[in-house]
């Protein structure tokens, strides 16, 4: 049987077609690359010498970032509420003989951040790069959460960064250049059941980094706003928990604690400081985090949908006035509802990044 010659010819037409669209979009995606790759150098800063603030640098993400700072030459001073954890960090920050500055400050406090920055200024020299990482999560369904728990996240989340922002930002608007970063969340990109609080200060953070970005690039300073996922750093003590309070912490370091769906702090803080160092406009990661921020901007109705059908497995809310009151993560015993695994990982990463006094020991 012989085909019609007008249906080769369509059939080779339409073949070349997708050809050349192919050949478009290839050539199209290796330009964006190239350019990219030209963008980032031509953007790259050396970090040895340069004044570097770590805001919540004691423990967790903050402390590997200021880590990774003083490997990489720079001077660098860190803060954070609490004294105890904080001399921990900077005993451990210089160890190779590096020198740290170390101060504690409440952000929440604008006189606080002015006294802090002051004195970095004073010991350091004019801050170049700013690292915003304090933060708080309270964690249960919304029909416990009261105007005190959005007020209580907010003032940490959102308003401590934008204080240290309104204080560092004219300084680096003088010099002609500075690096900011911004440690969100990817629940400041997809919403996130039973975190509203948290996602509604991350969701304002993300929008005021972004903005920040537009404008602040024409004084040669570069924002990069991150957004991580999940970070076995440790942190679940220092979350506050409200409803089932043991049914959340125990989701909760589940969740924190598994392996293919989390990222270590090491890593996370290489990534943040690199992207940081190329001028990035923005770090989504790891990986399951990178996909659910596309799916969410492409398709968010149905990402809705989907995360609307995963809140129907987490645990309901609590029958007892008691999953009012918000308790820490230290405070809540989850039994057997934690895996071995998880607990155990938990356990480790906390001796490790969380720099907690460990109270008295036995004599």
């Amino acid at each position: 049987m012989r085909f019609p010659t007008t249906s080769r010819r369509s059939s080779r037409h339409s073949f070349g077609l997708l050809e050349a669209g192919l050949t478009i979009a290839g050539s199209a995606l290796a330009a964006y690359f190239v350019s990219r790759a030209a963008v980032r150098q031509r953007r790259k800063v050396d970090l040895q010498g340069k004044v570097a603030v770590v805001a919540g640098g004691s423990t967790g993400i903050g402390f590997c970032i200021a880590q990774e700072l003083v490997e990489r030459g720079a001077k660098v001073a860190i803060c954070a509420r609490h004294e105890r954890e904080l001399r921990r960090a900077q005993e451990k920050l210089e160890r190779d003989g590096s020198s740290v500055f170390a101060a504690v400050c409440d952000i929440t406090q604008p006189d606080q951040v002015e006294n802090f920055v002051g004195l970095v200024r004073g010991e350091l020299g004019p801050i170049e790069v700013l690292v915003n990482n304090a933060g708080t999560i309270v964690v249960g369904p919304i029909s416990h959460m009261d105007l005190g728990d959005f007020q209580h996240t907010m003032d940490i989340n959102f308003y401590g960064p934008l204080h240290m922002l309104l204080t560092v930002m004219p300084e680096m608007r003088e010099q002609g250049h500075g690096r900011i970063i911004n440690i969100t969340s990817f629940g400041g990109k997809v919403p996130v059941p039973h975190m509203a609080t948290y996602a509604a200060s991350k969701f304002a953070f993300v929008g005021l980094s972004e903005t920040l970005r537009t404008e602040l690039i024409d004084d040669g300073i570069y924002v990069t706003t991150v957004c991580p996922g999940l970070v076995r750093a440790g942190s679940t003590p220092n979350a506050l928990f409200k409803g089932q309070h043991d049914k959340e912490k125990a989701l909760f370091e589940t969740m924190a604690n598994t392996p293919l769906l989390t990222i270590s702090p090491e890593r996370l803080a290489r990534r943040i400081v690199d992207a940081m160092v190329h001028g990035d406009a923005e770090l989504v990661t790891p990986w399951v985090a990178s996909v659910q921020t596309f799916l969410h901007a492409v398709a968010p109705t149905w990402s809705s949908e989907m995360i609307s059908l995963l809140n129907g497995l987490l645990p309901s809310r609590s029958k007892s006035p008691a999953g009012d009151r918000r308790r820490s993560g230290d405070d809540i015993d989850t039994g057997d509802l934690t895996p071995k695994h998880a607990r155990a990982s938990e356990t480790k990463a906390e001796q490790r990044y969380q720099h907690r006094d460990p109270g008295p020991q036995p004599g």
